[in-house]
Formats: structure tokens, sequence, C-alpha cells
């Protein structure tokens, strides 16, 4: 810090911009405070206060609008947005986001270490702040259960933890592993925790003495609360809780409900999105969409925003420089016409003015992408329709997996067939699920059964699944899948709608096989005709191919699919798909 912040607070200099009779969100006090300024010099806040008599280079008089500190998004994955990093800043900016903290978790099991840089060389241009928290869980679990594209063990992992931009170690979702304290995962959460960085959890529905060993290892937040009483389970161990509402799973309303009427302290909890597709983003809005949701649900404004601002800046160590409206603090600032409402009007970066109206002032540069970043399929053979096809001669009882709208859990179903089953079986709700390795070559896949999709007729196929991104497929009829998933791999990633031997919809995802360079209204446009043809397929899932991605996360209960067979996910073993098999 230079004296040029001391020169312009006392009055030895004047500010480079000044604003006016504002209505000042005080995060640190809880307040309100109408009629004060603020004074800005080289990219930071060099005064705050009533009636300001400094001079400044350029003067804006707000009329008592409304001046918070820029929004933080404590927890996202880009990736799952299905944009690059700058379509997906310049998307989000003019809602006020101003910083993110990301776990690239997605490309880097895609593209290991590289896929990581990527990213961080790519924020170097963009006018957000773009922190990283390095992947944990690369894979998520690995061999034997799964086939990444990369592995980051122990070293990889100590190697980002010193690159600039990392902030924390990212979600440890290999919870199990911390439990029976395992060497490597101890010592990835020791590395960060010894260089002063926080490290991010992955705790869905851990039992009570689970949950205080999890704690005890030194994870500082969970992302993964479904419920208001798990929520507050983590809160009162000492825990950020981050209450997400992304657009496959919304946790916000009853976890925000249920600490409001318990009268709870909420300067721990974090308002994230974790995942976000293009259409939410440009149609209801990023970190904005948050507060307002939080505000519908009774919080009050001021706290609403104290949780996706300073909390956020003291989770990770960055509130002497963010955060805040204060001397000193960097001057991301956001303006607003409606608190209630959340209606951003102007967001500043540094004291700049980079959006305005919904518009970003600034256009950002299109990023070309190297060979190994967009030619990520590697599919010497895809299976074949009887390959697809399930016949049960004897009947028995299938292991299938159930699915459960808006949320990330799955069921683990037992379903009694009798003998000459054939699957997939539409009107019994019973449709084929198969995941393809997609990295190595090896032209392995397993094949199972899915509950709860509603899928009529046809077939969907995609290259994003978590966390490993394996193809994966699922269909009423093999035919079908075979088209769809053929797609996706000429595509080089993206996803594939596909009804009586043709493809009907298609949206295309090169990067890495997970992300779009087009812009945000280019692939929400898309991704709205997939939508509609799989509607017309019969499907009534709110959003099919979120869920149809989570089908391969074996790391969240109960029943999951890899390339190396069915998950049992409490049990941590495959399973047969016919029980006893």
């Amino acid at each position: 810090m230079d004296c040029r912040l001391v020169d312009v607070a006392v009055g030895r200099a004047p500010a480079d911009l000044l604003l006016r009779n504002t209505a000042l969100i005080d995060v640190y006090t809880g307040e309100m405070l109408e009629g004060w300024d603020v004074a800005v010099a080289g990219g930071r806040v060099a005064a705050v206060g009533e009636r300001l008599r400094l001079r400044a280079g350029r003067t804006i008089d707000l009329k008592g609008l409304y001046l918070a500190p820029g929004f933080m998004d404590g927890h996202i994955h880009v990736e799952s947005s299905m944009l690059t990093l700058t379509r997906f800043a310049e998307t989000v900016i003019p809602h006020g986001t101003t910083s993110v903290f990301i776990d690239p978790h997605e490309v880097a099991n895609v593209l290991g270490l590289r896929g990581v840089r990527l990213m961080l060389r790519e924020a170097r241009a963009i006018p957000m702040r773009v922190f990283v928290t390095a992947p944990s869980c690369v894979p998520a679990l690995g061999e034997p259960f799964e086939t990444p594209g990369a592995i980051l063990g122990l070293g990889e992992v100590r190697r980002m933890l010193r690159w600039r931009g990392v902030v924390a170690l990212g979600e440890m979702m290999n919870f199990p592993g911390v439990v029976n304290c395992v060497e490597d995962v101890v010592g990835k959460v020791r590395s960060a925790l010894r260089m002063g960085l926080p490290v991010e959890g992955h705790a869905p529905q851990l039992p009570e003495d689970w949950l205080n060993a999890y704690i005890a290892m030194g994870i500082s937040s969970c992302h993964e609360s479904t419920s208001p009483e798990e929520a507050v389970a983590k809160l009162r161990r000492g825990m950020y809780v981050m209450a997400r509402e992304g657009s496959a799973w919304r946790d916000l309303r009853p976890i925000v409900r249920g600490v409001l009427e318990m009268g709870l302290d909420v300067r721990r909890l974090i308002l994230v999105s974790d995942d976000r597709h293009p259409g939410d983003l440009i149609g209801k809005g990023h970190v904005d969409y948050l507060v307002r949701t939080a505000v519908e649900e009774g919080l009050d404004p001021v706290k609403a925003i104290q949780c996706v601002t300073i909390n956020v800046a003291e989770h990770y160590g960055l509130d002497d420089m963010l955060g805040g409206i204060a001397p000193g603090r960097l001057a991301d600032m956001v303006v607003l016409e409606d608190l209630k409402e959340v209606r951003v009007r102007d967001v500043y970066f540094e004291g700049e003015l980079i959006a305005s109206r919904g518009v970003l002032l600034k256009a950002l540069g299109k990023p070309r992408y190297p060979g190994w970043a967009t030619r990520t399929i590697n599919i010497p053979r895809l299976p074949g329709e009887r390959d697809l096809t399930v016949a049960v001669e004897a009947g028995g009882v299938l292991n299938v997996i159930g699915v459960v709208e808006h949320s990330a859990v799955t069921r683990h179903l037992r379903v009694k067939v009798g003998p000459g089953f054939i699957a997939p079986s539409p009107s019994d709700d019973l449709l084929t699920v198969v995941v393809v390795e997609r990295h190595r070559g090896t032209g392995r896949f397993s094949v199972g059964l899915v509950r709860g999709f509603g899928l009529e007729r046809g077939a969907i196929a995609s290259s994003v699944a978590h966390d490993s991104h394996n193809l994966i497929s699922v269909g009423a009829s093999p035919r079908d899948m075979v088209v769809a998933l053929r797609e996706v791999v000429e595509m080089q990633g993206g996803f594939a709608v596909a009804e009586e031997g043709r493809v009907v919809a298609r949206v295309r995802l090169p990067v890495a096989g997970l992300m779009s360079p087009e812009p945000a209204e280019e692939v929400a446009s898309s991704l709205r005709a997939l939508e509609e043809a799989i509607r017309g397929l019969g499907c009534m899932v709110e959003d099919p191919f979120m869920t149809l991605s989570l089908l391969a996360l074996p790391v969240i209960p109960e029943l999951r699919i890899t390339d190396r067979g069915l998950v049992d996910v409490r049990e941590m073993r495959i399973i047969s798909l016919i029980e006893g098999a």
C-alpha cells in the first residue's frame, strides 16, 4: 500500500472518483448509512464518510441509491455453466458479480494440471476476480471405481497450492478418506492448512461421528447441505455453510428459512450457485439472484448481502482487501436501484465502471484454445444396440438408480422383475443408462438402469458426466442411444438427442468436452432447443442434462454408475445390475 490513499484521505491529493450521497451498505456493522460518500484512488477505497470534503477527478451523485460491495460467488464450477471463463464473465459481471471462487475440478478431471493452468491464464484478461480452489479429488474416487482423464496426487496438489490465484484446497469429496485418515488425503489437507489456506468441504448427510471427524481434520466449509437440520448441524460445529441455489438443485430456500426460524446468526452463512446454466444466468441472474431469493425467504437485505461479500472474504482470509467498502479495500462496488429486488444498475471494478444497466461496457476478447484442450474424446469403439439391451431370462431383483428431482442424491432402488424381462422398458419407467470411458481409448463401458427420467422414446447423450466426464447416455431405445453417443464423439463434446435413428438436437461443447466458446445467448438458445426435443420424447425432469451428468458421480449417495459398473456409494463397492449375479 502506498501513501497515495493517505494523501487522498486527508485531502492532500485528489481522488480519482468520488461517489456522493449513497446509501452505503456497511457489511461490517450490518447498517445502511444514508448520505455517505466514497472516495476512490488507484483502484482502492481511500475514504468513506458523510459529506467528505475531498477533491476528485470525477464526482458522481448517486442521489440516495444503494452502494454495496461487489458480489462474490464463494463456490462455483464455471465448467457447469457450459461457458468458457470469458463468456461466463461477460454474462455475470452486469449482474454485479466481481469475484468468483472456482473449483475447476471438472476441467482437471479431463486435462489435469494443464486444464487448471488454462483457466488461470484466461482469467488474467478478465475484469473480474477469479480465485481458484485447487481441485483435491481428481478423480473423485478413481480406480477401481472409475476411469478419469487425469490423476492429481499429493505432489500435483502441493504444486497447485503454490500457484498465484489459488486461495484454498478445493472441496474434499473423499470423506471416507478423511475419516479413515488415508495418507494421501490427509497430506493434501495438511499441505493447505500449513500454508494458511482454508480447505473446502463436501460432506453430504454424514452421521454425527463422521461429521465431527471431518471438521476436526480442519475442513471449514460445506456446500452439500440439503436440509435446515443438516446446515444447522454444520453451523453449530463452526463450519461455513454454503447454501446453494443452482440450476439442478435448490437448497437455499429451505436452509435460509430454517436458520431464520431458529433465530441463528448468519455470519457463517454463504450463498453460492455451485452450478448454473446459461439460460438461468441470463434470465434470472447470478449472485444477485441468490440475494433476491434469500430476501424473499425473509432474510434482511443487508444480511443477505453480507452472505455474498464479507462472509465470503472472511472465510477465504481475503477480508483485508475484499468484501466491504472501507479504506484500503479494493473498490469493487455495485450500485443498486432497489434493495429488495436487488436490481443492479452499475458495476465498478477497482473503481472503474465496467457495466451499467445490464450492459458490459468493454468487450472481452475471444481466447484461443490449444488442440489438446479441444480434442479430448478418444473412443475406438462405441457399444452396439445389443450391448445396451438388458435381458433377464430367469427374473430377479435389479439394482436401479432412482432419480430424485432437484437434488444431487439418488436412491438405490431394488426392482423385482419376472422371467423374460427386457430393458429398456419405458412402460415400467426403466431406461437403460450407459457410461463409456472416453479418455484412454480402452473401449470400456458399463450398463445399468434408471427410474425417474420419464423418457418414453429416443435417447440423450452427453460428454458431461461428473466428475470424470466419460460419455453417458440414457435411452428408451438402444438404437437411438448409439446414434446420440456417436454424435457427441463427432462433435468432440456436447449433448445430443436422438429419435428414430437420427439426431434431432445438439449442443457443441468442444473445450474439454465441457464448455462452449460461443456467447451465452447462443448456448442458451441451443440448450432451449435441446430441452424442447427432450420434452418431445416425454421427459419431464426439469433439468435432464444436469440430472444425467450426476448419475456418474460416485461420491454422493446412494447409487451411481461409472465406466466400471454400478457403485453403491454407502457401501463403497461395485455391485451387479442383477442382485446376486
